[in-house]
């Protein structure tokens, strides 16, 4: 039965990425946490006006990580070892805080690592900050 309290969405800025011996700048955005159902359509004969669609396989979304560009250099070094061919897989969490600061729910990535970078792009006469844009593969969501 409800208890009558309204309850408010967490803010999505309240939020913390966790990578595996990584301390990076704070991200600004990440994105990604999106998983899917393919399914799959069986025309059933002498059944003309129906279709089954059926479980297939499960996609998941790579992550889209955006942090300010800052003195800390491990993600560009992490990305520059798989571009070399030295994959090293990592755990990524995202992580999710309440207005209290008090962390809400977390979702757990395994077998991590970056596929693409993005640099700052320079306009003078701005005042915004410099963004680095991560992409990072990953094998699903565990245990979160």
């Amino acid at each position: 039965m409800p208890d009558g309290k309204q309850k408010d969405p967490f803010p999505a800025y309240a939020f913390f990425v966790e990578i595996d011996g990584i301390t990076q700048a704070a991200f600004t955005e990440c994105s990604g946490l999106e998983i899917q159902v393919e399914t799959m359509e069986y025309k059933e004969g002498g059944l003309n006006s129906f279709t089954h669609k059926l479980p297939g396989h499960v996609k998941y979304t790579d992550l889209v990580l955006r942090h300010g560009t800052a003195g800390s250099d491990d993600l560009w070094k992490w990305y520059q070892d798989v571009c070399q061919g030295k994959i090293e897989r990592k755990s990524v969490s995202v992580v999710l805080f309440n207005t209290a600061g008090e962390e809400v729910r977390r979702w757990n990535f395994g077998d991590a690592y970056p596929i693409k970078w993005k640099g700052p792009s320079f306009k003078a006469g701005s005042k915004e900050a410099a963004i680095d844009t991560l992409v990072i593969a990953h094998r699903g969501l565990i245990g979160s």
